[in-house]
């Protein structure tokens, strides 16, 4: 194993730690204008003093009062309401550079425009719902959430595929890949360009060559250094379309804030991937910078990769006003694309933070709601809101059995000591904490009852349930749910219980820098 510093440390890692050094530039420079005004207010300006505290306290009270009359939950307002009311200057500097989520009018108007042309081409599939509704009211109402919120219906005539190593998901992509015929997509949030993405180019400059259409799609904030600037070109240059999601320096909201997260591969219309993984040699296991690594995935075959192709295309056309969009979506929609016989409920979803619906998060809550004998996640990240927290202490009160999973070899050990924080609150209602000792558990997933689970991109954290573009898959009544079940066993076997530590009286009273961290969590 390699020891460069460089592998000390996940890719994504890597560009969570080097997004969040530039917002805490940005938390120092608040600050430090805060000291001089200070300052200032003692020296020259000491005779208008009074009048500019006056007015220092004026703004933040009515910024106050607009942030707690937002539709937001308590755990995204308070954090800012008693930063701005301690640190007036700093307070409001950050909440304005940081807090407000990087979309503008302009940006909203371009995805609206293309959600106005994509959506329609989504099949509403009564038929289906009504069906699940037949077989199972509790799934039905998730599903029929996800449609009305979200606008992507169920399927059914639809192959299912899960992986419990991203290392299987990726020979499966390879081998797909190589069949591709007319277009391939792909979408990822992090893109090494090292052993595993060259394996995967050199397909696609097959293809290339081959006629097929092949575009690549992936999210630039805080990678450079990770990929080279010319790293698009390098893929034009080989006729690979490429587009890069918030590319640097678009302005300090959408620089900070709102990243593209989603991991999805198209092949034809026909074969669709998803899951936790991005495309990055630790992730298949080449890399072991924090022990074994754990992620998962799924392949799809059939009606609900439609669901993937639109998410894709949404994103490809409504980036930028500047690049040439499509024109004609038909062919990317392929009549045949059914596996009949295929019963299993199969519903592919997106979320995005140009609304104010948290679906990742609803759909979550919805489903330890629904619980009656278990419900099980796992996340590399545990930084939840109160309804959240609430919920999963609830469904474990009245018996379910709720638990979790978070990695015994952390990424990022700040974020890490937030994670540890949440523990108690949910072990002290009796949902058991687990461990997963190997190393790093980067996927994210629930599943309960061996009737329904997700799984799919949205980590158990602000970012992902509020800031990112996100997506995942909701499955009901497959095959894949009991794989999915006992996958998580095995991860219970490997791992160490710690609910009745983080139970106790003692372990209650977080650290005054737990309770720091917690405040500033949305920032991370």
């Amino acid at each position: 194993m390699n020891n460069n510093n460089d592998e000390q440390q996940t890719y994504e890692g890597r560009k969570e730690t080097h997004n969040g050094i530039k917002r805490m530039v940005f938390v120092g420079i608040a600050l430090l204008i805060e000291i001089l005004i200070v300052l200032l207010l003692f020296t020259k300006l000491w005779d208008y003093a009074e009048w500019i505290n006056i007015g220092m306290r004026i703004l933040a009270l009515v910024l106050v009062l607009g942030i707690y009359a937002q539709n937001k939950t308590a755990a995204m307002k308070m954090p800012w309401i008693i930063l701005i009311l301690v640190l007036p200057i700093m307070g409001v500097s950050l909440y304005l550079l940081i807090g407000l989520n990087g979309y503008t009018r302009k940006m909203r108007d371009r995805y609206r425009r293309i959600d106005e042309v994509l959506m329609p081409i989504l099949p509403k599939n009564t038929e289906v719902y009504e069906k699940l509704k037949e077989t199972d009211r509790a799934a039905a109402g998730i599903s029929h959430y996800i449609a009305t919120n979200a606008l992507y219906p169920v399927y059914q005539n639809t192959l299912i595929k899960y992986y419990d190593s991203a290392a299987d998901g990726l020979e499966a992509q390879l081998t797909a890949l190589a069949k591709a015929k007319t277009f391939i997509f792909m979408e990822y949030h992090a893109i090494d360009d090292s052993v595993s993405w060259n394996r995967i180019e050199e397909v696609l400059a097959e293809k290339v060559k081959q006629g097929v259409e092949v575009r690549v799609f992936y999210d630039d904030m805080g990678s450079i250094g990770f990929i080279n600037m010319d790293f698009c070109k390098k893929l034009e240059a080989r006729g690979i379309k490429c587009r890069v999601f918030n590319p640097l320096a678009p302005g300090f909201n959408a620089f900070l804030n709102n990243r593209d997260h989603r991991k999805i591969t198209v092949v034809d219309g026909y074969v669709g991937f998803t899951g936790g993984y991005n495309l990055a040699d630790e992730y298949f296991g080449l890399k072991h910078p924090f022990g074994l690594w754990k992620d998962t995935g799924i392949r799809l075959e059939g009606e609900a990769v439609r669901s993937l192709t639109v998410t894709f295309l949404e994103m490809w056309n409504a980036v930028s006003d500047e690049d040439k969009d499509d024109v004609e979506f038909g062919r990317f929609f392929p009549e045949d694309a059914t596996v009949a016989g295929e019963n299993a409920f199969i519903q592919p979803y997106a979320d995005s933070p140009m609304d104010d619906i948290h679906v990742g998060e609803d759909v979550y809550i919805s489903i330890v709601e629904k619980a009656v004998k278990y419900c099980y996640f796992v996340t590399p990240y545990l930084i939840i809101t109160d309804e959240m927290a609430h919920a999963m202490a609830l469904a474990a009160e009245r018996g379910v059995d709720v638990r979790v999973i978070t990695p015994g070899i952390p990424d990022k050990k700040m974020v890490y000591n937030v994670t540890r924080s949440f523990y108690n609150s949910l072990a002290r209602h009796g949902v058991r904490m687990y461990e997963w000792t190997p190393g790093f558990c980067h996927a994210k997933m629930c599943v309960a009852d061996d009737v329904m689970a997700t799984c799919g991109t949205i980590n158990l954290d602000y970012r992902s349930l509020y800031h990112h573009f996100e997506n995942g898959c909701f499955i009901a009544h497959s095959e894949v749910v009991p794989a999915i079940r006992r996958d998580f066993e095995k991860m219970f076997s490997e791992s160490t219980e710690v609910t009745e530590e983080y139970s106790t009286v003692k372990s209650s009273y977080l650290k005054l820098s737990q309770l720091f961290l917690r405040l500033f969590a949305e920032l991370m």
